[in-house]
């Protein structure tokens, strides 16, 4: 998976979720935005201080995330 510079994890900021650029907007945020019929234009509107380049981590960071196998950890 290439470097995702854009999305973060800090556990000060909005309890550890991934965010934007270090920013309160998470990915799940973002990517309900999209979800929900908005374009980008109009969400780089609503939200000018996101780019495009944030959008389409955001998007990159879900496809990576919803492809990703969680293993339960099983007791001995």
């Amino acid at each position: 998976m290439k470097n995702l510079e854009r999305i973060t994890l800090n556990p000060e900021i909005m309890g550890g979720k991934p965010c934007i650029r270090g920013l309160r907007m998470t990915v799940g945020t973002v990517i309900g935005l999209l979800a929900s019929g908005l374009s980008e234009e109009e969400i780089l509107k609503m939200y000018p201080y996101l780019q495009h380049d944030d959008l389409m981590q955001a998007l990159a960071y879900a496809a990576w995330r919803s492809e990703e196998i969680e293993v339960p950890l099983t007791s001995a």
